[in-house]
């Protein structure tokens, strides 16, 4: 039988590997901006052994800990390729996107409906996915379709539709 050969150093490889990402990111006085490959939103993708791993989250394991399951990271600066580990937080998928400038984030923000009604105990419906509804407009909104429902149910009776 011949013996196992271990062909590398753990410790070494993790050095190398990290002086590899290391060189392929621009340090300034603010954001650490990733020069690698990038993905088409802008996220730097760093590879290791032919595995694609996201350069912001590389980054955050490298200098402050492992990822918590369930967890997501924010960039604090909003700056795609940044790899600064300051400017990363690492928090839940709902409030990264709340943090954002998307439509649930925009959405979320909002205190009034489009007619200038509150968003408040009283007046908010709450959709089963999460959804607002003005109750004022809601109610309108059904006496209209009732009003129109029974306009029309008159016209065919007159027309003898």
């Amino acid at each position: 039988r011949r013996p196992a050969v271990h062909t590398a150093n753990p410790l070494l490889e993790q050095a190398e590997v990290a002086a590899r990402f290391w060189a392929k990111v621009n340090k300034t006085e603010g954001c650490w901006l990733w020069t690698g490959g990038r993905q088409t939103h802008g996220y730097g993708v760093f590879w290791i052994h032919s595995k694609p791993y996201l350069a912001h989250r590389f980054a955050y394991e490298l200098q402050i800990s492992r990822i918590p399951s369930g967890l997501t990271i924010d960039h604090l600066c909003r700056t795609h390729p940044c790899v600064n580990p300051d400017h990363l937080e690492a928090i839940s998928m709902r409030d990264n996107i709340l943090r954002g400038t998307g439509a649930s984030a925009r959405n979320a923000v909002k205190t009034h409906c489009l007619y200038g009604h509150p968003f408040d105990l009283l007046n908010t419906r709450y959709t089963p996915n999460g959804g607002r509804i003005c109750r004022i407009c809601d109610c309108k909104e059904k006496q209209l379709s009732r009003i129109q429902a029974k306009e029309t149910a008159q016209r065919r009776l007159r027309e003898g539709v």
